[in-house]
């Protein structure tokens, strides 16, 4: 696991031990930030539920000014502060040690964000609290865009009961990615 571009390209990253994270593969996470790319210099990014940190630190990486990241599992939370530090990007970095729902309700009145990434466990119901809490938060706008990783079968409608559209779908072999923004 490895930032692909951007200020700190090629260096590795660390992972939690343990099987609590389920890192995105590099093919996945290339294919993800080339979709993301000309959204990314200059735009404040979310990463909730920040396993490793990889996503919000490749976002850094390729020029967002704010990271913000959320994990609340403290040897995950404890692998991100020395992922950030090892890639000096924490001047742009920030991390919550919390679960998602306080964080959020912890930055609620802050500036919101232009680019927010979910990957909860997958089978917890997670995802529902997640994006119910943000959408009510006042942290994103109608042009945030919200990246949900989700397990294959993960039913599209429920999207639209949290308050959301998706707008796009790209499903890889084992998981998929969501882009879904405010009705």
């Amino acid at each position: 696991m490895r930032i692909i571009a951007g200020k700190a390209r090629r260096l590795p990253l660390k992972t939690a031990p343990g099987l609590d994270t389920r890192p995105t593969s590099d093919r996945i996470k290339e294919t993800l930030f080339n979709i993301l790319s000309p959204q990314l210099p200059g735009c404040r990014f979310l990463d909730l539920f920040a396993g490793s940190g990889q996503i919000g630190l490749e976002a850094a990486s390729r020029g967002a000014k704010k990271a913000v990241f959320v994990e609340n599992n403290r040897k995950a939370a404890a692998c991100i502060q020395e992922n950030i530090a090892f890639t000096k990007l924490a001047d742009s970095c920030v991390l919550l040690q919390r679960d998602v729902v306080s964080a959020i309700r912890r930055m609620e009145g802050e500036e919101a964000f232009d680019l927010v990434f979910l990957d909860p466990p997958y089978g917890k119901g997670l995802e529902e609290e997640a994006l119910k809490a943000l959408a009510g938060s006042g942290l994103i706008t109608k042009e945030t865009l919200v990246i949900l990783e989700a397990r294959l079968d993960f039913p599209l409608a429920l999207a639209g009961e949290w308050g959301y559209m998706v707008t796009r779908e790209k499903t890889y072999k084992t998981n998929q990615h969501l882009f879904l923004q405010l009705k």
